[in-house]
């Protein structure tokens, strides 16, 4: 067999280096320096002279990634340092608790100093390196013995073949958490929903299911990634003195660091770390149950020791459980203001993360009945931050006999209107329309609410009470309602007060102007943007109600089934009677955008990306955003290199620690303020 030149050799070598930088530039930094054709061209030409010379593979190729042959199962691998799991604590007492026992195990006087870091919620790994090359992956297990599963953890792109730099030791073992991305596993499931397959139900077990697949070809596919957390076996020179330490070191031999790590000291800094932690963590683009103190110095550690199954010098903090057990007792359909029919599950009452839940959304009837939910089952709830409860699966181990499976409604249970399941559609609709007392009342609390036309002292209680006593029937109604202020004073809870800040609010709705009242209208497929988008384009409400579909395209971001949603409202006969009643109101501004929207020439932010974080005084979050966009300015929700500018509030986080690393400007609320408003 022909072997390779000596220059040969150093180019593979070379492909090699080049090859595992890209990969951790992509996949841990998010930040690429070369397109996928480039990597791709590299890629090709290790490939062409490893099949050219076979013996030259080695474990640590780039091209190893892709999988093995699959394997019969999984061998048992001995932990030489037992993996432990950590204690919980779940109060600040608790947490004090600790910090005493910990000061008096070192008869420390001063605050001892704690590494922090978020409990990711994923599978715990060992991986061990020798001579800085990947030698094995090994499961926790019992913490004793656990399963190999090098083969997977070798697909996974964030875990180093090879530990880049110099001074690695004789062997090394680095422990981590592999865990599935959220947006990953979005996308995972979707696909699995749309491919009619098995999905899962979180993120760990997605995680877990993952890594144990005997096909590393299968792994490979998923997505994963990984942090390192703690450190383990260690043979040879230059051991590091502190967890910080080692955490630098790793950096520079490429091991992945979980980016919100920091150093704290005492309680104060832990409680602290916790907080901004519980804050954001609806924002961290993976699952954490908790925050995870470590004593910093590694000779402290060994002074403190261990108990049975955990370290005395390491604690987790837990956040409020948002995964409860609780019970089915009734499920209903729910009719929003567009006619979409939504099962819910009634349950007996839960504290979830701190929030006592009666309801949960089953989403659709496919989801219902995917999960198999019926009443008087046991479930699994979650509620992640301020989003809807969702009954995540069912306990079916522990269902009572003689439950019945849930059948999907074939008349609304409003309005007892067929319904109907459009093509294309996983979601059934009432076919009512607004003649559906739920749609109608639906529609009309979105055109009052906040975002939409804000007509002040206009509750759901109220919108539901002026129907019930018909006193309006459409939104155009309320703009009669002056009209009938006795019978409005006769309300059950409305006085004379009461009825005026009503009419007074229902006049100031008056100068909305044609974005809020495109949105306030509950077009399909419109949203605020969108709805801002198309003022901005046709200007007038004659010009847009007049255009084709061609025409609605060129507006920005509408596509074609935008398009087809606002022409199917115009063509409503139902729609243009209310349209028709609405352009009867007198000195409203709705039917063309603000005057200072139609100026003309450039805005100061016109085309930049700007990136709100933290919390500000002045102002809310979203009435920033709207004033950034009337500046022409596109706000996102992530700091990258496209960002321009960065306005940053009160306890900002990560979004403003990676400004700062990108050299994006950023302004504080007041020089924001003093700069463009």
């Amino acid at each position: 067999m022909t072997k390779p030149t000596a220059k040969e050799l150093h180019e593979i070598a070379s492909l090699r280096q080049e090859l595992h930088l890209h990969n951790h530039n992509y996949h841990v930094l998010d930040q690429p320096i070369i397109s996928d054709s480039q990597y791709d061209a590299l890629f090709r030409q290790l490939l062409e002279f490893e099949e050219r010379y076979p013996d030259c593979i080695t474990p640590d190729s780039p091209s190893q990634r892709v999988g093995g042959a699959p394997l019969d199962g999984f061998v048992k691998s001995h932990h030489k340092e037992p993996m432990l799991s950590l204690e919980n604590v779940f109060s600040e007492q608790e947490l004090k608790e600790f910090d005493r026992r910990v000061r008096e195990g070192l008869s420390a006087t001063d605050d001892v100093v704690y590494a922090v870091e978020p409990k990711i919620d994923g599978v715990a790994v060992s991986l061990v390196y020798e001579n800085g090359k990947l030698l094995r992956a090994v499961t926790r297990g019992d913490g004793r013995v656990g399963e190999d599963v090098t083969q997977g953890v070798k697909t996974i792109n964030s875990v180093p073949l090879a530990l880049f730099g110099s001074g690695h030791p004789e062997l090394v073992e680095i422990r981590g958490e592999i865990f599935f991305p959220l947006k990953k596993f979005d996308d995972f499931n979707q696909k699995a929903l749309a491919d009619g397959e098995k999905t899962f139900a979180n993120p760990r077990n997605a995680a877990a299911g993952s890594l144990r697949q005997l096909d590393p070809k299968i792994t490979a596919k998923r997505a994963l990634k990984f942090y390192f957390h703690s450190l383990g076996e260690w043979q040879g020179e230059g051991k590091p003195q502190s967890h910080s330490q080692l955490t630098t070191l790793l950096e520079e031999w490429r091991i992945p660091v979980c980016p919100e790590i920091e150093v704290v000291t005492g309680v104060a800094g832990c409680l602290e770390f916790y907080k901004q932690l519980e804050n954001k963590r609806d924002s961290l683009p993976y699952e954490i149950d908790g925050a995870v103190y470590k004593v910093d110095l590694f000779q402290d550690r060994e002074k403190l020791g261990f108990v049975a199954r955990a370290p005395r010098w390491a604690m987790a903090h837990k956040f409020p459980a948002r995964e409860v057990t609780t019970t089915v007792s009734a499920i209903d359909i729910q009719v929003g203001r567009t006619g979409a029919l939504t099962p819910v599950a009634r349950l007996d009452p839960v504290d979830v993360g701190g929030v006592i839940v009666t309801n949960a959304t089953l989403h659709n009837f496919q989801e219902l009945a995917r999960k198999e939910v019926r009443v008087g089952d046991w479930v699994m709830v979650r509620r992640a931050g301020d989003v809807i409860p969702e009954v995540v699966r069912i306990i079916k181990e522990k269902r009572p006999p003689n439950t019945i499976e849930f059948k999907a409604p074939t008349s609304c249970p409003v309005c007892d209107a067929a319904v109907i399941w459009p093509d294309g559609e996983v979601v059934a609709r009432c076919g009512g329309g607004l003649s559906c007392p739920a749609q109608r009342l639906g529609a009309i609390k979105h055109f009052v609410a906040r975002r939409a036309m804000d007509i002040d002292g206009l509750g759901d209680k109220l919108v539901a009470g002026l129907l019930d006593c018909g006193l309006i029937n459409s939104a155009a109604d309320l703009y009669s309602l002056a009209d009938k202020k006795a019978e409005l004073i006769d309300m059950e809870r409305m006085g004379e007060k009461s009825v005026d800040n009503l009419l007074n609010g229902i006049s100031a709705s008056r100068k909305r102007d044609l974005s809020r009242f495109l949105y306030a209208l509950g077009i399909k497929e419109v949203g605020e943007t969108t709805a801002r988008n198309l003022a901005r384009h046709f200007k007038t409400w004659q010009k847009l109600a007049e255009a084709d579909q061609e025409a609605l395209q060129g507006a920005a971001d509408v596509g074609s089934v935008v398009a087809e949603s606002l022409i199917d409202f115009f063509q409503e006969p139902h729609n243009q009677g209310v349209i028709a009643q609405l352009q009867q109101v007198e000195d409203c501004n709705w039917w063309q955008v603000e005057q200072s929207s139609t100026t003309e020439g450039a805005k100061p932010l016109d085309g930049v990306t700007v990136v709100l974080t933290g919390t500000l005084e002045k102002m809310t979050r979203q009435q920033a955003k709207t004033r950034l966009e009337s500046l022409g300015a596109k706000v996102s929700g992530s700091v990258s290199k496209r960002t321009g500018l960065v306005v940053a509030g009160e306890k900002a986080g990560s979004k403003l620690k990676k400004a700062q690393e990108l050299g994006v400007e950023v302004l504080d609320e007041a020089g924001f303020i003093e700069k463009y408003l």
